[in-house]
This record gives C-alpha cells, sequence and structure tokens, in this order.
C-alpha cells in the first residue's frame, strides 16, 4: 500500500539547493487547482517537472469558489454547450477519483414568479444538463409540484412558488481537492513548492529556458532551469505575462465574488438550493454540517488580487436575496459567521459584460514560448490540464505516456466507491467515537480521507496531545504548511466554517508552528498578525463595526 506523502517545508533550503540543480521539462507558476492538474498529468506522464507558488497553493481562487463540482447549469442559457458537456461529465470523474472530496449533492431548483427560469425552461435546461453529463438512473432529474417542494425545504416563500426540480450536483473543497492533487503529483516524482514567487525568466535567443524566483520566506534568489514554462497563474497571468513581454495587452478580467456563511439555525434548509436573486442572477445556498453557506456576488473587480475583502454592498446584497426568498426571520449582517471573497478571471469578450463572458479556458503561446492558461471552471481542471501538457509535449525531443488521469485515484490510499467511503466513515466513528466527537471524526474522514485514522490514533497516544495538535504535526509532515492561515484556511476549512474554533486556538497553533519550524519571536509576531487579520476580515468586523 502507498505510503503517505512526505512533503514539509523542515528541509526546505536543502530542497531548493537541489531543485535548481535540476533542468526541468516544464515549470508550472501557479499553485490552484489549473496548476495542480497540470501538475499531476505531466508528472503522470513522466516529465520531470516543477510547480511554485507564490502564497500557499489553492491561496487563491482555488480557495474561494462556491465549492462545488458542477457543469454550470446557467451556461446553457448563453448556449455554452461544449463548457457544459465537458465540465458536466468530469463531475463524475472527480467524484470516482476522490470520492472522500466529491460529494453527491441533491441541487433544489425552485421555478418562482418572474423567475429566471421557467416551468417548461427549467425542465428542458435540466434535461439537457443531465444528457449532456451522461447522468444514469436515480441522479437525474425530477419534477416537483409546489406541495412536494414545500414539503422538501419549508423555508422557500410559499406566495412566490410554482413548481421545482431536484438535480444532481458534487460538493467538495476546492482547497483540499487542490492540495490533495498537488500531493498525488509529488507521489509521482513531481516537484512543488509554496511560497516561491516568479519575478522574471531566464531567456535563450528570445526563448524562456528558466524562471528567476524570490523566497517568499527568505527574500533569496533561486533559478529552476527548464525547457518549458507554463503560466497558470490564475487572477495574476497579466503580471506573470507582462514579466515575459512588458507590451503584453492585458487580456483578463476579474469579477468578484463574495460568499456569506450562516449559522443552519438561521436558514434551516436541508438540500442545497440554486435560487432566483431577482435581478436577472442566481444564488446558491449549501447546507455544511452546522452552518449554510451562500453566494455569490459577480461584480467588476479592478483592484489588487492580493487585497480582498467583502463590501458593505456584496453583504447586502446576498443578505437581501436571501430574506427575499426563505420564509426566515430576516438576516441582519449580525448573523454572518464568516465570509470569503475571491476573483474569477475571465478572459475578456468584447461586447460583453461579466456574468455573459465565458467561462471557457484559453491557451495563450507567447514568442518566447511561454504557454498561458487562463479562465475555467474548477470541474474541468483536469481536461485543461490535459490540454496543456499535449501542447508541452508537443515542444519536447522525447516521447511520453499518453494521459492517464482519467481514471487515476488522487489519494494515496483512496476508496474504490463513495459506498466504501461511507462504509469507512461509520468504521472510524465506532472505533474513535468513545475518544472524539462523532463530528470531528467525520470531518477529519471528509477531508483526509484514510489519513484521518493516523491522525486519531497519534491523539490518542500521547495523552497530553490534543487533536488539533495531531492534524497541525500531519500538515507540517505532509501537506507543506508554514502559516496557521495555511492550516486554518486551506487544510482544515476552520477560518470559514468554524471560525470560532479558530478564535479559540489560534494561538496554540502559532506556538506550535513557531517550536517545529524554528521561527523567530518577530515571525511568530507576523503570524500573529496575519491570522488576527484573517478572522476579522472573514467575519466582516470592518463592517459591522461601523
Amino acid at each position: 500500500m502507498p505510503s503517505t506523502t512526505v512533503f514539509t517545508n523542515l528541509h526546505r533550503t536543502a530542497k531548493l539547493k537541489e531543485a535548481a540543480e535540476t533542468e526541468y521539462d516544464l515549470v508550472i507558476i501557479g499553485g490552484g487547482i489549473t496548476g495542480a492538474g497540470i501538475l499531476l498529468d505531466a508528472a503522470l506522464r513522466g516529465l520531470k517537472v516543477l510547480l511554485i507558488e507564490k502564497n500557499d497553493f489553492a491561496s487563491g481562487t482555488s480557495s474561494k469558489s462556491t465549492k462545488l463540482i458542477h457543469g454550470g447549469l446557467r451556461y446553457l442559457k448563453q448556449l455554452e454547450i461544449g463548457l457544459v458537456r465537458e465540465t458536466g461529465q468530469e463531475r463524475a470523474v472527480a467524484h470516482n477519483n476522490a470520492c472522500h472530496l466529491v460529494h453527491p449533492e441533491n441541487m433544489v431548483l425552485p421555478i418562482v414568479k418572474n423567475g429566471t427560469f421557467g416551468q417548461v425552461a427549467a425542465n428542458l435546461a435540466i434535461y439537457v444538463y443531465d444528457f449532456l453529463a451522461g447522468v444514469q438512473g436515480e441522479q437525474r432529474k425530477r419534477r416537483v409540484n409546489k406541495a412536494q417542494l414545500q414539503k422538501l425545504e419549508p423555508t422557500f416563500k410559499s406566495d412566490i412558488l410554482k413548481a421545482g426540480v431536484v438535480y444532481s450536483e458534487y460538493r467538495t473543497d476546492d482547497a483540499r481537492l487542490t492540495i490533495e492533487i498537488i500531493k498525488a503529483g509529488i507521489r509521482n516524482k513531481g516537484i512543488a513548492f509554496n511560497y516561491l514567487e516568479a519575478v522574471d525568466f531566464v531567456k535563450d535567443d528570445n526563448t524562456i529556458r528558466g524562471v528567476i524566483c524570490k523566497d517568499i520566506l527568505t527574500n533569496d534568489t533561486t533559478i529552476f532551469k527548464s525547457k518549458v514554462v507554463v503560466n497558470a497563474a490564475g487572477p495574476w497571468v497579466d503580471k506573470i505575462r507582462k514579466q515575459d513581454d512588458i507590451n503584453t495587452e492585458i487580456f483578463m478580467f476579474h469579477s468578484k465574488g463574495v460568499h456569506l456563511v450562516f449559522n443552519k439555525k438561521s436558514l434551516p434548509i436541508t438540500n442545497a438550493v440554486y435560487f432566483d436573486a431577482f435581478d436577472g442572477r442566481m444564488l446558491f445556498a449549501i447546507p455544511r454540517g452546522e452552518i449554510i453557506y451562500v453566494g455569490t456576488t459577480d461584480t467588476v473587480f479592478k483592484g489588487n488580487p492580493d487585497q480582498l475583502q467583502c463590501a458593505q454592498e456584496d453583504a447586502d446584497y446576498i443578505i437581501n436575496a436571501t430574506n427575499a426568498f426563505f420564509d426566515i426571520k430576516p438576516l441582519k449582517l449580525a448573523d454572518v459567521q464568516s465570509s470569503w471573497t475571491g476573483i474569477r478571471p475571465l478572459v475578456k469578450q468584447a461586447g460583453k459584460g461579466q456574468t455573459e463572458m465565458s467561462r471557457k479556458d484559453e491557451i495563450y503561446i507567447s514568442d518566447s514560448n511561454l504557454i498561458t492558461i487562463a479562465g475555467g471552471k474548477l470541474t474541468g481542471f483536469r481536461k485543461m490540464a490535459l490540454r496543456v501538457v499535449d501542447i508541452v509535449i508537443d515542444k519536447l525531443p522525447q516521447d511520453y505516456k499518453p494521459c492517464s488521469t482519467e481514471h487515476y485515484k488522487i489519494h494515496h490510499q483512496a476508496f474504490d466507491n463513495y459506498q466504501a467511503y461511507n462504509q469507512w466513515n461509520q468504521q472510524l466513528v465506532n472505533d474513535f467515537e468513545a475518544h472524539f466527537s462523532r463530528e470531528d471524526i467525520i470531518e477529519l474522514s471528509n477531508n483526509f480521507g484514510h489519513d484521518a485514522k493516523s491522525i486519531l490514533e497519534t491523539a490518542i497516544k500521547d495523552l497530553n496531545n490534543k487533536l488539533i495538535l495531531a492534524q497541525l504535526n500531519f500538515c507540517v509532515q505532509h501537506e507543506a504548511i508554514y502559516d496557521a492561515l495555511d492550516f486554518f484556511e486551506r487544510r482544515t476549512g476552520w477560518l470559514y466554517f468554524n471560525i470560532n474554533k479558530v478564535r479559540e486556538s489560534y494561538k496554540f497553533v502559532i506556538q506550535e508552528l513557531s517550536v517545529s519550524l524554528s521561527l523567530t519571536e518577530k515571525q511568530t509576531l507576523e503570524m500573529t498578525k496575519r491570522c488576527e487579520s484573517a478572522i476579522a476580515l472573514c467575519s466582516l468586523a470592518h463592517l459591522k463595526n461601523n
């Protein structure tokens, strides 16, 4: 049985030196889901491949999505048939290859008076959606009348309801999926570093032959030699393209998306809901444990994507739309437990607003041979990687293996199917419920799959060892964390889904990280400030205090 991937920053200096002495077939700039997918595909095909990320892995758009592996029902209205077919089919691939991270989810589409979809249009759209995605059996859509819909979700406002449709989607944790894909790439001899920023290129006869990087942790400079370089930097792809050619035309458009998190008692729904905001847009309300998150907004953003925050109008939009649709005690800003704000990097299209722009990915190759992939959706990461790596291989002198990611299990000890995953969860609860809560055990399994058992066993062995410390140590050794926010935001998701747990434990976690990573007093203080700032930002303290 394959062993857990050793993936750590504890020996970073030596690993960087070794990497700098190697010539790679491919260097990837960007550690989001797109770069992660390219890393895994390239490594499986036998390429010598390195990935670099200027912050933490998945710290940009790939931890700020609606956290759905979905085909994009609304893109049928824009006649994006190819996009809907591809991403619809990829849902099942992602579920089969990482079923502890990609969960089947009933999605309820209420049909309402003056809404986006009429009854005929909704049924036709989802029929086409299921057909394109190849959905079979019980997962195909079913129509429900008004009475059935109200029984399904009693919180819908009765006076606007007409009927509804229930169809199948998949819920995920985008950051954890990205991390696991990177770990799978490393397991197949790929290399990846976080906190390493690409600042320039090495060129020979106007052809890129390497990447000059700044180590964010030490300010040291390292050069990585490579036959081919791929720019998969998401919202920052134009910045990388400008480093290649200062005269490059900007072709990315940034749209800001905000999600708000509420306690389930404030919005007591049991199914995921895709509902009208009554301005031509639709929002998702997604249950996850004891919280519900609602989003997303879609507004023009022209600022620095490294400096994002939810504005008053963003919060008002989601709260007002939710209050207009659900028969609940009206939500207020004070009811928001947490939030996240991200950027959609869209490829500009003349004459189209941000809501009309295609979510398709586009690939560009510069005169100096920089391959840039831009746009795309979380769900389509595997096919995006396939297309990019095919282009990379065409530029290399030797032959490589064909793409094998369609049936590649991402976790080192993967579940055969979802039934096996559910059986494992029950066994894990039976074995450890005497020591830990059922909720904590299931959460661990959702995040770490089979590795949850070793984390639980570690926590039991040392009576002084908290469960949180066992998770933290696992992430230091096997998931390359360096900062407390790496742990709270992207390895556990607590910053969004259990922010009170972060408030209670961040000082303890920072103290433990400071010891294990041999941080200075100044570094520890800076980490504390970053963590406290993130807690305030996600809980919308800047709005609630006004």
